[in-house]
């Protein structure tokens, strides 16, 4: 809340600092404990401990929140060969948990970064089907909370990996998941509903939408968020 009146170059400065501060290995028994308690009571981990929102995409896609290192165990366990961090977020002890876990279990560890409240942007869009290709399955894809940024990425690999239908897709944005279509997270939904009205409907194939058609910045101005959904999303429930 606080950083929010801060200026530009100040909020960016702690930003830097914090990843400076987590994005290196554990070096101690006090500095695990800073990264748990970190993970835990900053990053809202202790939420997760008791609710992953973790579903099946695909035989061999899986989606969720951001994972505890026993949590990341279960999942190798469970055949999960990929975790796609889609966070960026190396700003808590989240992070430093997970890559000290994964490296330790032999678990690919990698990042497809995107936002929740924007436009989606179109390098990254074009960069995705490169992307999916490359990974190697069974994979398990997780933001914070896992429902937005979790829910875009899968309804995007369905169809830029699975050639299903938008309609199909957009079931992965859904209240189910904790996803509220009516906030600033809505603009996700609103960027697959304008390629249906703008590029399925018209035969026009989805990675060709993006690179010749799609217009982030009118999306961005076309799309109006509920006054209320906001609050809830980003002032009760601290979402990314």
């Amino acid at each position: 809340m606080i950083n929010r009146f801060l200026k530009p170059e100040t909020r960016y400065a702690r930003r830097m600092a914090r990843i400076a501060r987590w994005d290196r290995p554990i070096e101690s028994g006090g500095g695990r404990l800073r990264a748990w308690a970190n993970m835990l009571l900053v990053d809202h981990g202790v939420f997760r401990l008791a609710y992953l929102n973790k579903h099946q995409v695909t035989a061999k896609l899986w989606r969720s929140a951001q994972p505890a290192p026993y949590q990341i165990a279960r999942l190798k366990e469970a055949g999960v060969r990929t975790i796609v961090n889609l966070r960026g977020g190396r700003e808590h002890g989240s992070w430093q948990l997970q890559k000290e876990t994964c490296d330790r279990l032999g678990i690919q560890l990698t990042e497809f970064i995107v936002r929740s409240r924007g436009a989606p942007d179109r390098e990254t869009l074009l960069s995705a089907k490169d992307f999916f290709d490359s990974l190697a399955y069974p994979v398990i894809l997780h933001c914070k909370s896992g429902a937005d940024r979790a829910g875009f990425v899968a309804a995007l690999y369905l169809i830029v990996h699975e050639n299903k239908s938008v309609d199909e897709a957009l079931r992965q944005l859904s209240l189910r998941y904790g996803h509220f279509r009516f906030s600033k997270t809505g603009i996700l939904d609103a960027f697959f509903e304008r390629y249906r009205t703008e590029g399925e409907a018209k035969g026009i194939p989805f990675l060709t939408w993006v690179e010749t058609v799609y217009d982030p910045e009118a999306l961005e101005q076309d799309f109006k968020p509920g006054f209320w959904s906001n609050i809830l999303v980003d002032r009760l429930m601290r979402r990314e």
